[in-house]
């Protein structure tokens, strides 16, 4: 990192372009998908220079970046070797990680976004952090008023379904809040909102599965944690035939990458998939 080549060109009254290309951290290193996505959208994806296995999206970011960590787990001496001036992660269970990175004397930044608006926030504070504030209030207003219009479409539904996100499958997690929250904007009704409110997954378990009977959903989504939702699992479970979801083989899976990241892409293409399906269910069975 050329700390002093950056500012001078602050300094020396560089053109803008210039400018923003020395705001910041040089050299990212992103733990999870999400600043990843976030980075490419805003065109600064030359800053990033380790990231994580499990990032998918965008593609061609698993083909340009080497990988440095899991999610639980990083390679912390190969980031260490790649002399990031700031490494981005996600919430309490990268808290590991991040203390023997600050010990190692690298910047780290933990963003800990649970709801849209948090989500949010984050894409702001990191596109201020990379000098591209314009054009991340410009995508982020560009999201939010697709989100409203979606928001606007859903009240012609006649019935809003009951809708259970399954986040894992043994013991049963429900729908985090973000999730919870686009599914409302969606056209749906949580079936589990009270447990959307708890961050953790062990704080969202369902130990009895009859509840979830007894809550009847007409529509079953299932996203398990990287792992493929098999609506099979599902329509086998003893005790599960009467509830509508099952009986009308509403059992659909939104992808973890495209709706469990808490970044661009839960807003965009996973709100915009579980509407399509609440729609074509109000269509057929509202």
């Amino acid at each position: 990192m050329t700390i002093a080549t950056d500012w001078r060109l602050l300094a020396t009254g560089a053109d803008a372009a210039a400018q923003r290309s020395g705001v910041g951290p040089q050299r990212i290193v992103c733990l999870t998908e999400e600043p990843t996505e976030w980075l490419y959208l805003l065109g600064e994806e030359r800053r990033i220079v380790g990231i994580s296995g499990y990032t998918v999206r965008p593609p061609r970011a698993r083909e340009e970046k080497p990988k440095v960590s899991a999610f639980l787990s990083a390679k912390i001496e190969k980031i260490v070797a790649l002399q990031p001036d700031c490494v981005i992660g996600f919430s309490d269970l990268q808290a590991d990680i991040a203390s023997q990175l600050i010990r190692h004397g690298i910047q780290v930044t933990i963003f800990n976004q649970r709801s849209v608006a948090e989500i949010f926030s984050m894409m702001y504070q990191l596109a201020a952090m990379v000098g591209q504030e314009a054009r991340g209030l410009d995508l982020i207003r560009q999201m939010q008023t697709r989100l409203l219009a979606i928001e606007q479409a859903a009240k012609s539904l006649r019935r809003r379904p009951r809708v259970f996100f399954e986040e894992w499958y043994d013991p049963h997690i429900s729908a985090i809040a973000w999730v919870s929250e686009l599914i409302g904007i969606a056209g749906g009704d949580d079936c589990f909102p009270e447990l959307a409110r708890e961050p953790m997954g062990k704080q969202r378990i369902i130990a009895d599965g009859s509840e979830i009977v007894r809550r009847n959903p007409d529509i079953i989504f299932g996203s398990w944690c990287g792992r493929k939702f098999r609506p099979a699992h599902v329509l086998a479970r003893p005790g599960w035939g009467e509830v509508n979801a099952v009986k009308t083989q509403q059992l659909f899976e939104i992808k973890s990458a495209e709706i469990l990241q808490p970044g661009p892409a839960a807003l965009t293409e996973g709100v915009e998939q579980i509407h399509r399906l609440i729609m074509q269910w109000s269509h057929e069975h509202g």
